[in-house]
């Protein structure tokens, strides 16, 4: 029986997880669930997670989820994964389970809202808060800045100072992905103080081609959509400037 992956790849753990599949040559079903469209709420879906998040994965009679215990598990139970992404040697995974904590309580906490209310929100039908979109940049920027003196300090090209990828790697890299959806003044406001991040994003990428830009596609259009979003309420906005000569009257 095949492995089955519940997933979104506008979720970036989703992502995450099609990624470590695909390059890892696992054979696999992807079933989509769509966030947008609420399917993650029905009741078949919370039968395998009772948290109703993505993803999730199911294997014969076993049900998980958590992207990273996925990760944990697809590395460990799937002779074809190359060692590199959740390598034997105990004192490597430690660290690496020190960086998924990591993640999860900073990047995280700073990437995700703040892509939310400054983008998604809105095309979403969501409130959003400009204080909440203040505080995740804060959050992102200071998380960006210690995976740059602190994650990838060394020679590697990776984090810990790795030659090759960990599922830390694709885990953090496809969260820092979703700032494509930004406008793109505020990705590169962003991004471009820190050019070791750029580096390894790359990296990782070049690793795992063709299936990561596969993968992220989904993003490269919805970023297209917003682009062309955001054109057309500048041209709305600017046609509102246009005033109505005056009528003389005479």
């Amino acid at each position: 029986m095949k492995l089955e992956v519940y997933a979104d790849r506008m979720s970036q753990p989703s992502r995450a997880v099609l990624i470590l599949c695909k390059a890892s040559g696992i054979d696999f079903e992807e079933i989509k669930v769509e966030i947008s469209k609420g399917q993650q709420l029905s009741p078949q879906f919370e039968a395998i997670n009772p948290f109703k998040k993505l993803p999730a994965i199911v294997d014969g009679s076993f049900k998980l989820f958590e992207s990273h215990a996925i990760l944990i598990y697809i590395a460990s139970a799937f002779p074809g994964v190359a060692n590199h992404w959740y390598p034997a040697d105990l004192t490597r995974r430690s660290k690496i389970h020190s960086v998924l904590d990591w993640h999860h309580l900073n990047l995280r906490q700073g990437a995700a809202p703040y892509v939310l209310h400054t983008v998604l929100a809105p095309v979403l039908g969501r409130p959003s808060s400009q204080q909440a979109a203040a505080e995740a940049e804060k959050i992102l920027t200071s998380s960006l800045s210690k995976i740059e003196s602190i994650w990838l300090k060394g020679n590697g090209r990776y984090l810990l100072g790795s030659s090759q990828p960990s599922i830390a790697d694709l885990s953090m890299v496809c969260e820092i992905m979703q700032l494509e959806l930004l406008d793109e003044k505020d990705r590169d406001r962003i991004l471009s103080p820190h050019k070791k991040v750029q580096q390894w994003i790359e990296s990782t990428r070049n690793a795992t081609k063709p299936h990561f830009d596969e993968v992220h596609n989904v993003l490269y259009k919805m970023k297209l959509k917003l682009s062309s979003l955001r054109s057309n309420q500048v041209d709305g906005m600017a046609g509102s400037r246009i005033k109505t000569p005056p009528i003389s009257k005479m």
